[in-house]
């Protein structure tokens, strides 16, 4: 089920006019694609890990025009060094646990999910 949304994920990624550029979300936090479906969020100072989830599913919902349900995994270690940048994929491979106290999957959130993280 969750293949034809990574393909779509790969295409915007591909296709998007900006794919080789750096997105900067709302709250200042800059993302840098990595590859055709992974990015990374740098740190960027007293960055909590909610901080990276809301830029992530920000880049994904808004810059990628990817549906909510899209669903966004770390690919970075647990836990994450101060100064270190968060990364993540659109694939389930070399998914991590999410760094958050999550109910339900362990590795993932829905990119919807994650933009909530926005609103503090």
């Amino acid at each position: 089920m969750w293949k034809p949304t990574i393909a779509a994920a790969l295409a915007a990624l591909i296709l998007s006019p900006a794919h080789a550029a750096n997105w900067i979300s709302e709250d200042g936090f800059v993302v840098h694609q990595t590859g055709p479906a992974s990015f990374e969020v740098p740190w960027r100072g007293r960055s909590a890990v909610r901080d990276f989830w809301c830029a992530a599913g920000s880049y994904v919902r808004y810059e990628l025009n990817l549906p909510g349900t899209t669903r966004v995994y770390r690919t970075s270690a647990v836990p994450r060094r101060s100064g270190q940048a968060m990364r993540f994929s659109l694939s389930p491979a070399n998914a991590q646990p999410t760094g958050l106290a999550v109910i339900g999957s362990p590795k993932g959130l829905r990119a919807a999910h994650a933009v909530t993280f926005c609103d503090r």
